[in-house]
């Protein structure tokens, strides 16, 4: 594999994986186990899990470097990765280009940051694709802090920031 093998593999306190969901109009959101944040297909089977009927995002972080936002509703999945160029080193950023059917790139093609996926994932929700770009290209904001941002953009920042405050907290 181009880029070698990502030994970046073991979860960190900084790494996390919240669902939400609207139940009786309302916004839900739940700490999923940090260990989903290893495997696409974990977050995607927890996803299913949740009883919202318009069905659920995921917002997952690893580390300081990247994050994905899984939305599942019905049988379709949708899928966002804030820069792919972190498959050279995650697994999950990896299982997230193979996914999507995104090669993976080369190290010397390493030299911006680039999101991949479904740009449009939150537009129904009022997050545009250029605003969904520029939050994942702001090299000032780490990944929670966009997740945040989005998650307030949205409509369920406060129980994405309760949720969030559980992980940090812990």
């Amino acid at each position: 594999m181009p880029g070698g093998g990502g030994g970046m593999t073991e979860v960190t306190s900084s790494d996390f994986c919240i669902v939400v969901y609207r139940e009786d109009d309302a916004w839900e959101a739940e700490v999923l186990p940090v260990a989903v944040t290893e495997s696409l297909d974990a977050i995607v089977h927890a996803l299913r899990q949740q009883p919202g009927i318009s069905g659920a995002i995921g917002l997952a972080a690893v580390g300081d470097d990247f994050f994905v936002v899984i939305r599942v509703i019905g049988s379709g999945v949708s899928v966002f990765l804030s820069d792919l160029t972190a498959s050279v080193d995650w697994s999950l950023a990896r299982q997230v280009l193979e996914y999507m059917d995104i090669p993976i790139p080369y190290e010397e093609d390493l030299d911006q940051v680039l999101p991949a996926g479904d740009l449009s994932i939150l537009a129904d929700l009022g997050v545009d694709e250029m605003e969904l770009c520029a939050l994942s290209g702001d090299l000032d904001l780490f990944p929670d802090e966009v997740l945040a941002s989005l998650a307030r953009r949205v409509g369920f920042g406060h129980p994405f920031e309760r949720a969030l405050d559980a992980v940090v907290g812990s």
